[in-house]
């Protein structure tokens, strides 16, 4: 048992925990560090049950004078999706401990790089496995969402042999390194630090997504520094490094986007350079953000002035840059509460998939898919399967797809 913080200051009170590893079950706020100083801030709502039948619609309006329909949209239409058995996501492995991420470097299509929440990197080759990185003695991962949370390979991985791991230290802090691997293992006398951003107040929404963009740079996704509703305001202040995504160029890392609450994961299209944000929500509303490649300048996606669409402390909106509603809103209704980012389908197995973004909800196991076409979400579907304590998906060389459960087990689109 555990005392948490109230909604709207209401008494403190006392509930249990069920925790999830990587992700809270809600996602709705944390638990202070031992130490942590401030009274109750972060709001918290009760569990609720898993349900596969989510309420989500497409949206493209922007305000609060558009919500109330929205809302409604978004009701009348859940029963609407489809299901669709051309394709789904197949058990390809198992037995891992507490999966978080899957990646493959473009030169290495026989091997698939599984990131364990605890601080390890197994290489499954041909049915087999064997440690590719170990760094437990230096990950934290006794909380909630912190962990080592991902991996990514240089573009030139071939040659160089680079790869980086985002992760939270053993201080609470997030931090970024480097590494070289040789003879197929990561060589630990390598390790270089390229970022450690302050976390200690809050060990919950910490980021954890790398991924090269199609400029060949290194992007990296901070979460607001946890609690709830952000109350230091770091999402929306320029001058810190939580809440936004971040870019290594020329030595330093700048704000590429701000406006975020936990983007747990983000993806660029292979085929054109689109940016797609699973931007985790905070009591009512997760959200998917997208930026094509064409667009120039700063962005804010709104957190934490809006939750989704919807206003939730308005006055704090910062107005330098163009502000970006989410294109893909969904609401916490049966049992969905927390976004799992994911890719565009651009493999060749599944014809009917290709182009589609694939995303889902780490609580309800629920997946969907949708296009883009005009800067705007089409065909927002419900997938006929979906996979339990969904903590990621992952993108082989080939562009084959791959679902990640934080129970241990790898499954496959086809």
């Amino acid at each position: 048992m555990e005392r948490v913080c109230p909604v709207d200051g209401q008494a403190p009170r006392l509930v249990q925990h069920r925790r999830r590893g990587a992700l809270e079950q809600s996602d709705r706020g944390g638990r202070p560090r031992r130490g942590a100083r401030g009274k109750c801030e972060r709001p918290q709502h009760e569990r609720r049950p898993r349900h596969l039948s989510p309420a989500v619609s497409p949206v493209g309006v922007v305000g609060a004078a558009a919500l109330a329909g929205v809302v409604a949209a978004f009701v009348s239409s859940a029963s609407g999706g489809s299901k669709r058995a051309e394709y789904s996501f197949r058990q390809v492995a198992s037995g891992f401990v507490q999966p978080v991420y899957v990646a493959q470097p473009k030169s290495e299509p026989g091997r698939l790089y599984v990131v364990e929440r605890s601080g390890r990197i197994v290489i499954l080759a041909g049915g087999k496995r064997r440690a590719f990185l170990d760094i437990r003695s230096r990950v934290e991962s006794g909380y909630t969402e912190q962990g080592l949370l991902s991996v990514a390979f240089h573009p030139g991985y071939a040659k160089n042999h680079r790869l980086y791991v985002y992760y939270t230290n053993k201080s609470g802090d997030v931090e970024i390194d480097s590494f070289l691997s040789r003879a197929g293992r990561a060589v630990p006398a390598s390790r270089r630090t390229l970022l450690v951003v302050n976390h200690r107040a809050n060990d919950n929404h910490d980021g954890g997504q790398l991924e090269f963009g199609p400029d060949g740079l290194l992007y990296a996704g901070t979460g607001d520094g946890g609690s709830g509703g952000d109350p230091p305001d770091n999402s929306q202040n320029l001058s810190r490094k939580l809440g936004k995504l971040l870019r290594l160029k020329n030595g330093s890392w700048q704000v590429y986007a701000y406006g975020l609450r936990n983007p747990w994961r983000f993806s660029f299209d292979r085929a054109n350079g689109d940016l797609y944000i699973g931007d985790v929500g905070q009591n009512s509303w997760e959200e998917i953000d997208y930026r094509p490649r064409s667009a120039t300048g700063l962005v804010n996606y709104g957190w934490s002035a809006y939750e989704g669409l919807a206003p939730y402390k308005p006055s704090r909106l910062n107005h330098h840059g163009a502000l970006v509603k989410p294109v893909q809103v969904y609401s916490h209704g049966g049992g969905n509460c927390s976004v799992t980012g994911g890719y565009v389908y651009r493999g060749s197995a599944v014809p009917p998939a290709k182009g589609r973004y694939f995303y889902g909800d780490y609580c309800s196991g629920v997946i969907w898919s949708l296009r883009i076409s005009g800067g705007k979400a089409l065909d927002n579907r419900r997938e006929s399967s979906g996979v339990s304590q969904l903590s990621s998906f992952g993108q082989a060389a080939n562009g084959a797809l791959y679902a990640v459960s934080l129970q241990g087990a790898i499954y496959k689109l086809s």
